[in-house]
């Protein structure tokens, strides 16, 4: 079911993504990752508010996530949300090559989408 703050998260990621994407072209890679970050963290929300999972902190949105990916029998929602964690930590440690970030950037995209359909 959409309710208006469904609609708000998944529009909100779906921002993020094409800002990660637009960072990413000019070469800021840690605003990319932040972006990156914050398009996988948002898409958590509405899944995880449907099945009456907290997510009010990043540990409790890696908890929702476990939960969803077992639920969906999907690995790659891990995988996608540990590549997450991975551009979260870049914005604060700026290590990561721009191949990393626009390949994190891209399972962040997916990762959106299977989440989407899973709110």
């Amino acid at each position: 079911m959409t309710t208006p703050s469904t609609e708000r998260y998944t529009n909100l990621s779906s921002e993020y993504l094409r800002r990660a994407r637009a960072y990413l072209a000019d070469g800021d890679l840690t605003q990319a990752s932040e972006k990156g970050w914050g398009a996988a963290a948002t898409a958590v929300k509405p899944a995880a508010t449907a099945r009456s999972l907290n997510h009010s902190t990043h540990y409790q949105i890696r908890l929702a996530v476990q939960e969803l990916a077992r639920e969906a029998e999907d690995d790659e929602i891990r995988t996608y949300f540990g590549s997450a964690s991975d551009l979260r930590m870049n914005f604060y440690e700026g290590w990561l090559d721009q191949e990393t970030v626009s390949l994190y950037v891209s399972q962040e995209e997916r990762f959106v989408e299977k989440l989407n359909e899973l709110a």
